[in-house]
């Protein structure tokens, strides 16, 4: 019979789970890109939680914090990208939350990323983004945190 040393592998840290709240902003009725993206999120090995639809800033912000979530990820296509992600992190900042990672997906004009970084978004998705590109920015930002 082996003997087996259980109590090393008990005190070895697991890496923590990437929590992400996958949320749809303001008017923009579609849902479907979202519902994609949350599927390659987990599939990855990600935790993720999705708001629905018509959701305002301040509603993802709260959803964000009663979750704990590391990142909150937002596609859009009603072109009033640049004022709800201002808004998103706005409501961040005001919550003392900022250090919840925020991660723009959907349908936005290259000539707006500037903006949207300057507000506090961390990172851009460009609409036509494969799978991998998702998972590997998400990854990229937590690890750039010290968390992977």
């Amino acid at each position: 019979m082996t003997e087996t040393n259980l109590g090393d592998a008990a005190t070895a840290e697991a890496p923590e789970t990437i929590r992400v709240l996958v949320a749809k902003l303001g008017l923009d009725g579609h849902d479907r890109g979202a519902k994609v993206v949350a599927r390659i999120l987990r599939d990855a090995g990600m935790e993720v939680i999705y708001t629905g639809l018509y959701k305002t800033p301040n509603d993802v912000v709260h959803a964000a914090i009663q979750e704990d979530v590391d990142v909150i990820g937002v596609s859009l296509l009603s072109g009033s990208h640049v004022p709800l992600f201002r808004e998103l992190c706005r409501c961040l900042r005001e919550e003392g939350a900022e250090h919840v990672l925020v991660v723009a997906g959907g349908v936005i004009p290259e000539q707006d990323y500037a903006a949207l970084l300057e507000s506090g978004v961390d990172a851009i998705v460009p609409q036509e983004a494969r799978a991998d590109l998702i998972v590997t920015t998400i990854e990229g930002l937590i690890a750039a945190r010290g968390r992977i």
